[in-house]
């Protein structure tokens, strides 16, 4: 019988989650009892919309595989039993996407889980660790659940822990730590089932054994066991087709992020003269994703909007503010309404569970639906796997084809990052002060139809959300929005989005197309540094 122990602590005041939980560098969770105050902190929250204790609920447990997640999953197995969880369900190695961590929660019916990754920044012990709260709907814990979990942090004093040995987290096995039950399982197996109810999967073999080739670059984070597994053993993608399909604690030295610059090994073979049909890539954690054809790109806005072109039965789509409208006149077309939302995975969840919207995506890489929570990496490959499959075409042809029917809106996100906190909040707010002057004021083309905060008011449960992002919008469909980003560790991070609609011209050069968009922001902000990234 292991005991559990009280041990006396002292809040840390910097413990607020954002929209994608807690995230800081690696040394300062290794920091003494900053782990185990968070942890013990979100249990303190829960506890009180739990009156009859934890004592016949499932938490689930597992992360990407970034350096500290396996110490920091025996810390968290210690505290769920000292807190009275009747059973802690650990993914086997402790490796268990994001997305799949949505889909064992829901179809285990679970308390919820805590997610520990960074997404796609970067790992090792000089560089990010994260975690997160999901509820048990699968999805991420809403804002008056993340408040209530900041508000113990500033206020605990104690974090109560079992006393019992490290677990063997890569044998798959049942244990008791005092009353609770700990069982390591098989990460892969709630996850491939849902995907197998969802899609075709002889279908995909079949396309497969036609000769189809694709690529997978797994960015030696989560998704690798599961590209494996799907791709090459189910579907019979040949050997080799899933690179970098080794989780890694510091993915290969490599920052995880599928985009055109952190994938471009993928994006070169892809633009090879024997190169593969299709190619994609996921983030860390598998909740983000990549898609290239031959020396083709798609961006996410794109993606999405194609996706949702050839499902059927959509009761609604949904998209971030950033996203560009090309999903929007997808919806137009289907019949179905649009929902706008402000950037963060947790606003679609309200939608998702009212039945208001099938298919949501984000301009960052995270495409979804309501199968689960979170967006989903594999599902988008799965969908466009599907989509190839059935349509005998190639990637290009499926976009430019969607192009001729919708437009082209020419898209671009521009990353200042590490910027000064202060400094950037200070230049959104001087812009945002002259936002009632520009309506009507024209450069060159492009006239301001409308400029200000966004304001975003949840259609289900009535929350605002306020200063979710600046918009100015032109004649003719155009836009520009701005934001601060939560999701680094060091310093702001200011991305800024252009789109430029076309209803014709779909086949121009994008950063030709974009440049006047730039030029006025430029203008705007004062800005004479380059983007650290453009998407």
């Amino acid at each position: 019988m292991s005991a559990i122990k009280t041990i006396a602590t002292k809040p840390y005041t910097d413990q607020r989650p954002g929209t994608s939980g807690l995230r800081k560098k690696t040394r300062h969770f290794q920091q003494p009892r900053y782990l185990e105050n968070f942890v013990q902190a979100v249990f303190d929250a829960l506890r009180k919309d739990t009156p009859s204790g934890f004592g016949g609920e499932t938490l689930v447990v597992g992360g990407d595989g970034r350096y500290f997640n396996r110490a920091a999953i025996q810390t968290i197995i210690r505290i769920a039993a000292g807190n009275g969880f009747g059973r802690v369900l650990v993914a086997r190695g402790g490796i268990l996407s994001t997305p799949a961590m949505s889909a064992v929660i829901r179809r285990r019916r679970a308390f919820g889980g805590l997610v520990l990754s960074a997404s796609h920044n970067p790992g090792g012990p000089d560089d990010d660790f994260g975690i997160k709260y999901n509820v048990r709907n699968g999805g991420p814990a809403p804002e008056a659940v993340t408040e209530g979990i900041f508000r113990e942090t500033r206020k605990i004093e104690r974090y109560l822990i079992a006393d019992a040995p490290d677990v063997d987290l890569d044998r798959l096995s049942s244990h008791r730590l005092g009353g609770t039950e700990v069982v390591v399982f098989d990460g892969l197996t709630d996850y491939t089932a849902l995907m197998r109810q969802i899609f075709d999967f002889e279908a995909l073999k079949a396309h497969f054994r036609s000769g189809f080739r694709m690529l997978f670059d797994a960015m030696h984070g989560a998704t690798g066991p599961y590209a494996h597994h799907i791709f090459e053993e189910l579907l019979g993608a040949a050997p080799g087709s899933v690179l970098n399909g080794t989780p890694l604690e510091d993915f290969g030295g490599h920052h995880p992020d599928p985009n055109l610059v952190h994938a471009a090994g993928l994006v070169r073979r892809m633009a090879e003269p024997n190169a593969p049909d299709f190619g994609a890539a996921c983030d860390a954690d598998g909740d983000r994703n990549m898609i290239v054809g031959r020396s083709f790109f798609v961006t996410p806005c794109d993606s999405v909007a194609v996706i949702a072109e050839y499902a059927t039965a959509l009761a609604g789509v949904a998209r971030s503010l950033p996203t560009s409208t090309a999903l929007d006149r997808v919806a137009a077309a289907q019949g179905v309404p649009c929902y706008e939302t402000p950037t963060g995975w947790k606003y679609f969840g309200s939608l998702l569970d009212a039945g208001l919207c099938t298919i949501c995506g984000e301009e960052s890489f995270g495409t979804g639906s309501d199968h689960v929570r979170e967006k989903d990496g594999i599902w988008a490959v799965l969908s466009w796997l599907s989509i190839l499959a059935k349509s005998k075409k190639s990637v290009a042809e499926i976009v430019e084809s969607h192009w001729q029917r919708f437009g082209r809106s020419y898209f671009q996100r521009h990353d200042y990052e590490k910027m000064n906190s202060q400094a950037a909040t200070e230049m959104l707010e001087k812009l945002a002060a002259t936002l009632p002057s520009l309506a009507g004021r024209s450069w060159g083309d492009f006239v301001v139809a409308h400029a200000g905060d966004y304001r975003y008011t949840d259609p289900v449960d009535h929350s605002e959300t306020p200063h979710a992002g600046i918009r100015i919008l032109f004649d003719g469909g155009s836009r520009i929005v701005l934001r601060l980003s939560g999701t680094g560790t060091e310093g702001a991070t200011l991305r800024v989005y252009f789109e430029r609609y076309e209803p014709k011209n779909t086949t121009s050069d994008v950063d030709a197309m974009l440049r006047p968009l730039v030029e006025i922001v430029r203008e705007l902000l004062a800005l004479r540094q380059e983007p650290t990234v453009i998407t």
